[in-house]
């Protein structure tokens, strides 16, 4: 059908800063996919999706049940979700998967919408900023490290050092050096493999280039710009939600 379409966003943080001002970053969230609900056929979160999400054998983290009944409506309804790990999202394990419906990806995936070949993940450890992360990332990605995380810390002391850790060194801030450094990447990619599209978040910066050799998109943040992508048979789009409709910042036709 012609007037499908394919949904990227990214860093919407929930959960950081206060509950009033997350609960608003959820409804509008969930406003704003209700209002394409009819026409998504691939919903993709490119990363952080929460500020700190520590998933335990038996508990997880109170809070965005109205997000997770909408992902979970979706997955009800055939509309697949795929949420790519983020670096605020070393922790998850099966309840997005078991309770949801949600495919989780800790890395990259590449797949095929209306005819282009796209490739998705969030961008972390990707820039040259990114280089102590980029040593820490397998140790924070390994089952050890985290596995022992959740034996020696209850779920309250876990959860409040996650909180700690985010706010002193998350670096939430838009980075204009590592939102070139992606786009450079980017491009390289799209040079040297046979894929037509990529799309990414982390810098919290919204961009959209194209090239002879294909398009770019990054999703922005969310939490601070409502910002997304959406690619349909017309091309692709980078987008903003105004509160009650979504407005068009750039396309490239494809």
């Amino acid at each position: 059908m012609t007037d499908r379409m394919v949904l990227f966003i990214s860093d919407t943080h929930l959960g950081e800063g206060p509950k009033s001002q997350a609960r608003a970053e959820e409804a509008d969230l969930i406003r704003c996919l209700q209002s394409h609900q009819q026409r998504v056929s691939h919903l993709y979160l490119l990363g952080d999706l929460f500020e700190h999400f520590i998933e335990y054998d038996h508990l997880v983290p109170k809070g965005f049940v109205r997000l997770q009944g909408l992902l979970a409506r979706w997955n009800d309804l055939g509309i697949p979700v795929t949420f790519l790990a983020g670096n605020h999202d070393p922790w998850n394990r099966t309840y997005l998967q078991e309770e949801l419906g949600v495919a989780f990806e800790p890395d990259s995936v590449i797949a095929q919408h209306f005819g282009q070949t796209v490739y998705l993940r969030h961008g972390d450890g990707m820039s040259s900023l990114a280089q102590p992360y980029r040593r820490l990332k397998p140790i924070l990605r390994h089952p050890v490290p985290t596995t022992l995380y959740r034996w020696l810390l209850p779920g309250d002391f876990g959860m409040a050092l996650a909180k700690f850790v985010s706010a002193r060194f998350g670096g939430k801030d838009p980075s204009p050096v590592a939102a070139g450094e992606l786009r450079a990447i980017a491009q390289c990619i799209l040079e040297e493999t046979p894929i037509d599209i990529v799309a990414m978040g982390h810098t919290h910066i919204a961009d959209l280039q194209h090239w002879k050799s294909g398009v770019y998109v990054n999703s922005g943040c969310w939490r601070d710009d409502r910002t997304f992508g959406r690619l349909d048979a017309h091309g692709l789009h980078l987008v903003r939600w105004n509160g009650w409709a979504t407005e068009e910042v750039d396309a490239v036709a494809l």
